[in-house]
């Protein structure tokens, strides 16, 4: 036998005829997206930042009168809402600052008890849920997100009611950690769904390495994936506090007269029956959104990746 012969070629598998035309007749008829992104970007170059610039104005019209009318007097404000100020003045400023009600010192304290604690508790308890949901295979635990998702279709108005009734059958009507608590339960299934999401691009080889150091689950959850889950915290944070911040029925309802009011509630009251001090009214609405600016600008760096990866994977 010889052995520097060359090794026989394998048969060829016979084709049937028309399969190689059809085929690329296929290729052919089926569009390209890369082609077609290439052409409507260059017969159209001018779209895209034209649809940039109308979203920028539209979103930056309130923006616009609010910084626009906080520095004019009152009767400016009604006569000429659109312009620019003549002459800039801070007296509805100082107005809100040391007004003798203190009704926007008061608001701002409740409002950053109620969205702190609510944030916080809702982001530790929606992370460890949904890392259990995550890493669960038992039925049970996709029934439990369903659940939980189906609860987020559910308007907080048709609940109202209901709730009112329940924290006043437990005496926490009227009260900060009513509020709180309601704030809790409400946000909690989206904090599960975005965390769970973003737990399965974890590898769950590294809890494996840790669990054969001798860790707990306990442990690994806390010192190896909460770690990781940076980006999700910051998208549940921010999210969490703007709706907290900007509620307005719920603090107005549970809360009610007597238990102080929120900055957004401040601003409804300082709205009087039969007139209204305009000037007083956007400072107020100024100063009550800077907090959660200063929120966002904080947590912008992982507010994207949280976004793109924890709710898209899984």
């Amino acid at each position: 036998m010889d052995i520097d012969a060359e090794p026989a070629p394998a048969p060829r598998t016979p084709r049937t005829p028309g399969t190689e035309t059809s085929y690329v007749r296929t290729r052919e008829a089926r569009p390209d997206r890369r082609s077609l992104r290439r052409w409507s970007d260059d017969r159209i170059p001018w779209l895209r930042p034209v649809l940039s610039l109308l979203c920028a104005t539209l979103y930056s019209v309130p923006l616009y009168l609010v910084v626009a009318n906080v520095f004019k007097p009152g009767e400016q404000i009604s006569a000429t809402p659109w312009t620019l100020p003549v002459r800039p003045t801070t007296a509805n400023l100082r107005q809100v600052l040391g007004g003798p009600d203190h009704l926007f010192w008061t608001g701002l304290l409740n409002s950053v008890q109620i969205t702190v604690v609510s944030m916080v508790a809702a982001t530790v308890i929606s992370a460890m849920l949904g890392y259990a949901i995550a890493r669960s295979r038992h039925v049970a635990a996709k029934m439990l997100l369903f659940f939980l998702l189906a609860g987020l279709m559910v308007p907080g108005v048709v609940i109202l009611n209901p709730l009112v009734q329940v924290l006043d059958s437990i005496g926490l009507m009227n009260t900060l950690p009513g509020l709180v608590l309601c704030n809790i339960g409400y946000y909690v299934p989206f904090g599960v769904f975005l965390f769970a999401g973003f737990v399965r691009t974890v590898p769950i080889e590294l809890e494996e390495a840790a669990a054969l150091d001798g860790a707990g689950r306990t442990y690994v959850f806390w010192r190896v994936v909460f770690p990781l889950l940076r980006p999700a915290t910051a998208s549940v944070l921010i999210f969490l506090g703007v709706w907290i911040w900007g509620d307005f029925l719920a603090p107005l309802i549970i809360l009610g007269p007597e238990s102080g009011t929120t900055v957004t509630v401040g601003v409804y009251r300082a709205v009087g029956m039969h007139s209204a001090d305009y000037g007083q009214l956007f400072a107020f609405m100024l100063l009550a959104s800077l907090p959660i600016l200063i929120l966002f600008l904080a947590f912008q760096r992982h507010f994207v990746k949280g976004l793109t990866t924890g709710a898209s994977k899984g």
